[in-house]
Formats: structure tokens, sequence, C-alpha cells
């Protein structure tokens, strides 16, 4: 009976040890698992936080012109001129009225009485209200009748082969040498940047046009949304003339690349223009050249007097540097093969 007894609990316990080893083995297993799982996790995003950190770390250089604001012309007056009555003369345009002399003769001599008098305080109404429209609306300045208007908001973008280096010289002489500071300056660096797109038509690849309607109140921030999404894309704004001010870093600092690539297939220029305007601008959708012309031509006839405000951005802006076809499509994403 002893002996029964004792084999069946030893077979027992046996059973017991194989369960609980199975158990730990099983607990084992799925720790490995789990930390394999976190271990390729973790390579995973080390592998591509340094992928975007060396894309980040390449040059990107960038350029920019412009200056303006979103404000209409203050008015200015001159004080009206005043006279004194004299003896002789009636009429007191300094007094706001018409005096009785002016009137005695068409009254006490047979003029119509006070059925004459009554027509000729209407007219000096109306010769009155006439004197302050005038003066108002004078050649002194301009009276907006509406305090807030529509301002139009365009943005223009062209994606070019990184061959045509003349264009890039170009923008970066402009920079150089531009009056961002006037209103005749800004429409002359709008009317030559699209004048010397339009003269490289061999090197369009890429295009982009959109533009919206916005209160005088809006427009600035919308504008400045727009400048800043462009100008995020830059490493380094290395060139920039903005309002005469004239920023440019130094060679030194700049991250260079083997030139030869800049004749690649693979690398790129993209233009950038974006114009508020008080005229009522609607860009075409870019899908083949002859509208990419058309908005640049567009773009190149807004007057001065229209003109609120200008950036003309360019990337890469650095010699040696370029931009790739794959940045290009990541970034750039409005942009459309023509």
């Amino acid at each position: 009976m002893m002996r029964q007894l004792f084999f069946g609990f030893n077979k027992t316990l046996k059973s017991m040890q194989f369960s609980l080893g199975k158990a730990a083995l099983t607990r084992l297993a799925a720790a490995l698992k789990f930390m394999l799982r976190c271990s390729f996790i973790f390579l995973l995003i080390v592998a591509l936080v340094f992928s975007q950190v060396d894309g980040a770390l390449a040059a990107r250089s960038g350029g920019r012109i412009g200056g303006g604001s979103f404000s209409m012309p203050s008015r200015s007056y001159s004080a009206p001129r005043s006279y004194r009555s004299s003896p002789t003369r009636g009429y007191y345009p300094g007094g706001g009225g018409i005096g009785f002399p002016f009137l005695i003769p068409f009254i006490g001599f047979g003029g119509g009485g006070l059925f004459t008098l009554l027509i000729f305080l209407a007219i000096a109404g109306f010769l009155v209200q006439t004197f302050r429209r005038f003066r108002e609306e004078g050649s002194e300045g301009t009276v907006y009748s509406n305090p807030n208007p529509n301002i139009s908001i365009a943005r223009l973008q062209v994606g070019l082969l990184a061959s045509a280096r003349s264009l890039q010289a170009d923008l970066n002489k402009m920079a150089q040498t531009a009056d961002t500071g006037s209103a005749s300056g800004r429409v002359q660096v709008l009317q030559e940047a699209t004048l010397a797109l339009l003269r490289h038509p061999e090197y369009w690849v890429y295009g982009a046009a959109d533009s919206q309607q916005c209160r005088l109140n809006a427009a600035e921030t919308v504008f400045n949304q727009l400048s800043l999404a462009e100008r995020s894309k830059f490493t380094a704004e290395t060139l920039s003339n903005v309002n005469n001010q004239l920023r440019q870093a130094e060679k030194s600092a700049l991250a260079q690349t083997d030139a030869d690539n800049l004749e690649g297939t693979g690398a790129y220029l993209v233009v950038t223009l974006l114009v508020g305007t008080q005229n009522k601008v609607s860009l075409p959708v870019i899908q083949e050249a002859e509208e990419l012309r058309q908005a640049l031509r567009q773009l190149g006839s807004v007057g001065s007097d229209q003109l609120l405000a200008i950036e003309v951005l360019w990337t890469p802006q650095a010699e040696g540097d370029t931009l790739s076809a794959e940045e290009l499509l990541t970034e750039y994403v409005d942009l459309k093969r023509l």
C-alpha cells in the first residue's frame, strides 16, 4: 500500500515538474519574442531618424527677394483756403455760406422774392456738398470707399533643370542689387524675375499656380503663411534682400557638393513667386508650358499702383548645391510635370 502511494506521489511530482518546466519555457520564449520585436522596432526607428537627419543635414540653400506691405496709401490734405469779407464782395468761401449782399440784387429788384431765396439756398447747399466732395477726392489724396477691400494673393512655382545656371546667377545678382524698399523697385524685381523665367522655357520641367481672394485685414497673414511654408523648405537662407536689408551667408559656411552634379538629370532648381495685389488675379491651372507662360505674363504685368507685396524665392541658391528629384517631389507636392 505504501509502495503504491510512493509511486503515485513520485509520478505526480514528475508531472508537476514537467508542467512547470514547460510553462517556464513558454514564458521564456514569449519574453524572447517580445525582446526581438522591441529590438526590431528600435532599429527601425533609429534607421528612419538617421535617414531624416541625413536628409536634413544635406545642403539646401535658398534665396529670397521681396518687400512691401498690405496697407493702402495714406491720405494727405492741405488746409482749405479762407477768404475774408470785403465791402465789395458778398460771397464768403471761408465762412461756409452765401451772404445777403449777393442776394439783395435778386430779391430787391424783381428777383422773385421768397421763391428766389429758396432756390439760391438750395444751390448753395449743392455747391457746398460738391466742394467738400472734390476736396476729399482731390489730387492730394485718395479716399477708398471700402476700407477693407478684396486682395489677391498669387503663388507661381516653376521647377527647372539645374543646368539653367544663368537663371540662378541672374537671381543671385538681382538679390544683391535690387531696390526692394520702393514700389518701383519691387515692380522691377517682379518683371525681371518673370522675364528671366520666360527666357528659359527649355529648362521648364514642372509648374504650379494658384491664387486666392481675401480681405485686406487678412491678406498679410495669408501672404506670410505662404512665405514661411516655402522658406521652411530651405536648410539655410543663404542670400536675401527684403525691404533693402541685404543678408548673405559666408561661403565657408555653405555645404558644397560636386559641381558636376548640376549637369545630371536628377538635379533641379525651383523658383517661387508670391504676389499680393489689389487687382483681381486668377491664374490658370498649370498643365502644360503654354499655361505656365500665360501665368508668368499675367503676374509680370502687375503695375506699381496695384502691387502691394512680392517675394521671389529659389532653391538651391549656393553654387554647387543641388536639389534632387526625390527632394523636389517630396517638398513641392503641388508641382505638375509639363
